[in-house]
């Protein structure tokens, strides 16, 4: 069973055992296997947003970081178009 930790009430962040408080979004897409459009996330304290950036970076496959009220803007609207493609 899945679940988007974005839309979570209490979302927390995607680093191995760590349950703080999410504050940023990382979006990512893996070339081989996902459509150039398609955005998976991870979620991350500010503890760990450097680490995860990097692991997702080295690999080519970080395409954005946003806080997480600025990616739930854009899901409900109100950032459309101000996003750049990746």
């Amino acid at each position: 069973m899945s679940t988007d930790p974005v839309s979570a009430d209490f979302p927390i962040c995607s680093a191995k055992g760590c349950r703080a408080a999410a504050v940023w979004v990382l979006a990512w897409n893996n070339p081989k296997l996902h459509t150039p459009e398609r955005r998976k996330t991870w979620l991350a304290c500010e503890e760990h947003r450097e680490h995860l950036s990097k692991f997702l970076g080295v690999r080519g496959f970080l395409k954005d970081v946003v806080t997480l009220g600025e990616w739930e803007g854009r899901a409900s609207g109100e950032g459309r178009g101000s996003a750049a493609d990746g």
